[in-house]
């Protein structure tokens, strides 16, 4: 019987882990539960795959960091990385994930009464902070992959700093896959405290330790390329196809920047590896990257079927989060996407740059976990020279609005002095505020406004998002709003486009239209869906809509909703079913209010069309152009607004797109568009 005639994804998971004694990490069992105890930040360096995501946590619950009904937090930098370790470590512990051991993603609760081990992202326990400020359910927090530097660790490794002084029995784990272990420790012991009353907690020494496990890898043979590649995803590829032929069994990992150039390398490796001799091995490629449906993800630890061949495109997502066994040959195209934010144009981009020697080394690293490896750089050893030693932290490089605004929330009023491991530069501080302040969240003195400033910070949306979801009662439109934010906080598509089917998924799309732009075609979507598509399974394959995008939209519409009646704001829904942008009538001015409201919330996002077809940003510096998976792809408007940008290449795209008034912009944010 073959595997795809009954899926097992749904009832069992694969075994991803090694055997916990075999694990390096193993032999450091005793010095590590000694020095957690004895000193209150302990930084663990090891590779990734010595077994410290899964096993430290377990050594801490069985010695009895969980007494008295205590919890140990584990955060993680990617959702993925959260919900495949604690899945992981919930099998070895011998339970149900969401019982003794439990994940908590944005929009995802996998926990209960019962949870001692707790997997989280870290954006997520700086959320907690705001309900329980000295995070006093957690006996030991563990930053895991603190060496990524993203903007969440970085600000929970402040946030922690802070807590520690007034908490002095809290636990703090940085763990670390490179050689930053002594700016950690550095951070954590500063001369910056307040000498007095840690010289006597401390007397006994240092506040922060490090403690080195060294991952037991064989020898990587690395290899460059003699001259540059044109084109590195072909060259991945063709590498692919070239170590099949030539080298013995081993899986294979190509790292590479970004979703749709993987999506490409998938399919141009099932396109050539028909041409294979027949009788050789077969080459099974899969993709691993952030917005990948969970059970996708897992194909990737599964062993490879009986003579084939794994072959894994991968972000960088693999790099450090999660260990992926059997891997021998690493394929590194030498690039990562990075988000770059410019404080000018508001426009965040994800940028495909050059990858650091650090992340070199992390993945190479990755070829030599089973048995002796091989890394094929696809790049010239003098360009590796001119690689940067790490890259730049996310903190000085990204909008901080949401940030602030969390800070602010916190209490941290004067965000400047807060201590950042790197502080971010004065320009993105300055533009995050003005706009806050735009947006109605702060006030002149840059205090958060309540309850306005405040409810934006607990919503789990970004600030644009919740001013517009908070201003939609006053538009007469919250129902509508909801599903609006639920549908764009996906990440993922919600339209499922099989190979060369392009024109029956435009046609799908064509169904749903709303002239207004994507928003309100987006809403139409979400009504029918839960008028039709819930009850009748073909409804999504008829329309080509992804069942389960759809059913999270719900879940997500559900939760924001229950956040909205905490604050007390009701939702009428009685009026929704039958508000639908498209009927005329009466409801053009339902659209309108709700175009109204995304320009209340998005001004920021404004962009006007010229007349070549492509958009400029409102101080016209910027060429925009409308996403081909936008309805206002070759349409006419003259003014709009977008949910977000992303730059690939050379183009800047904008996506989810709507129609507004440019008096609108002056109307809901004088102080940002102030007319001359």
């Amino acid at each position: 019987m073959s595997g795809s005639d009954f899926d097992l994804g749904a009832a069992f998971i694969p075994a991803l882990h090694k055997p916990a004694p075999l694990l390096p990490i193993a032999k450091h069992r005793e010095s590590l539960l000694y020095l957690v105890e004895t000193y209150p930040v302990t930084i663990v360096v090891g590779q990734t795959g010595s077994g410290k995501s899964t096993q430290i946590p377990q050594y801490l619950e069985h010695v009895g960091w969980c007494a008295d009904g205590k919890v140990i937090g584990v955060t993680q930098p990617r959702r993925v990385a959260a919900t495949t370790v604690a899945i992981r470590v919930a099998e070895e512990f011998g339970g149900e994930i969401g019982k003794e051991v439990g994940y908590s993603i944005r929009f995802e609760d996998v926990t209960s009464e019962s949870t001692r081990i707790k997997f989280l992202t870290d954006g997520l326990l700086i959320r907690e902070a705001l309900v329980d400020p000295l995070l006093s359910r957690y006996s030991v927090i563990i930053v895991d992959e603190a060496h990524e530097r993203s903007i969440s660790s970085d600000i929970l490794l402040g946030l922690l700093k802070k807590i520690r002084r007034k908490r002095p029995d809290l636990r703090i784990i940085i763990s670390s896959a490179t050689l930053q272990a002594e700016d950690f420790r550095n951070f954590f012991s500063d001369a910056r405290e307040d000498a007095t009353s840690d010289a006597k907690q401390d007397s006994k020494g240092d506040v922060a330790t490090i403690i080195s496990l060294e991952g037991r890898t064989y020898p990587i043979d690395i290899l460059y390329l003699e001259s540059p590649a044109e084109d590195y995803l072909e060259k991945a590829v063709s590498t692919v196809l070239d170590i099949h032929t030539n080298e013995p069994k081993g899986d294979i990992l190509v790292f590479l920047a970004g979703r749709e150039e993987i999506d490409q390398a998938v399919q141009a490796v099932s396109e050539r590896s028909v041409q294979l001799p027949p009788g050789s091995q077969s080459i099974l490629p899969l993709p691993l990257y952030a917005g990948l449906p969970a059970e996708q993800q897992m194909y990737v630890f599964e062993e490879a079927p009986e003579n084939y061949r794994k072959v894994i495109f991968s972000t960088n997502i693999s790099e450090a989060s999660v260990t992926i066994d059997g891997i021998v040959y690493v394929i590194d195209s030498g690039f990562v996407k990075l988000r770059a934010y410019n404080p000018k144009t508001g426009i965040e981009s994800l940028t495909v740059t050059p990858v650091s020697k650090a992340s070199a080394a992390q993945r190479a690293g990755r070829a030599g976990r089973t048995k002796p490896g091989k890394c094929f750089r696809l790049y010239t050893e003098e360009a590796y020279q001119s690689l940067p030693d790490a890259n730049v932290p996310e903190i000085q490089r990204s909008n901080l609005a949401p940030f602030i605004l969390q800070l602010k929330a916190l209490g941290i009023d004067n965000v400047l002095r807060f201590d950042f491991l790197t502080p971010p530069p004065a320009e993105l501080m300055i533009r995050a505020l003005e706009l806050l302040y735009s947006l109605g969240a702060l006030d002149e003195y840059a205090k958060l406004t309540r309850p306005l400033g405040l409810r934006m910070a607990e919503l789990a949306v970004e600030p644009m998002m919740a001013k517009t979801l908070l201003s939609a009662p006053s538009f007469g439109c919250l129902s509508e709003i909801l599903t609006i934010a639920a549908m764009t906080s996906l990440g993922g598509n919600i339209w499922v486009q099989h190979e060369g089917e392009k024109k029956k998924t435009e046609s799908a799309k064509r169904k749903f239209a709303a002239e207004e732009g994507d928003h309100l075609t987006l809403l139409n979507v979400y009504q029918a869906f839960i008028t039709k598509g819930r009850k009748e399974s073909r409804f999504c394959h008829d329309n080509l809509l992804n069942f389960k995008a759809m059913t999270r939209a719900v879940s997500i519409r559900n939760q924001l909703k229950r956040y909205l009646e905490r604050f007390g704001l009701n939702v009428d829904e009685s009026l929704a079913a039958h508000s639908t942008a498209a009927a005329g009538g009466n409801n053009n001015n339902k659209a309108e209010q709700i175009r109204r409201c995304l320009t209340a919330g998005y001004f920021a996002h404004a962009a006007r069309m010229q007349p070549d077809g492509t958009f400029r940003n409102v101080s016209g510096t910027t060429v925009l152009h409308a996403h081909p998976s936008s309805i206002m792809f070759n349409r006419k408007a003259d003014w709009v607004i977008f949910h977000e940008v992303m730059e690939t290449g050379t183009k800047t795209f904008i996506r989810d797109i709507t129609r507004i008034e440019k008096s609108w912009l002056v109307e809901y944010a004088p102080e940002f568009y102030k007319t001359g």
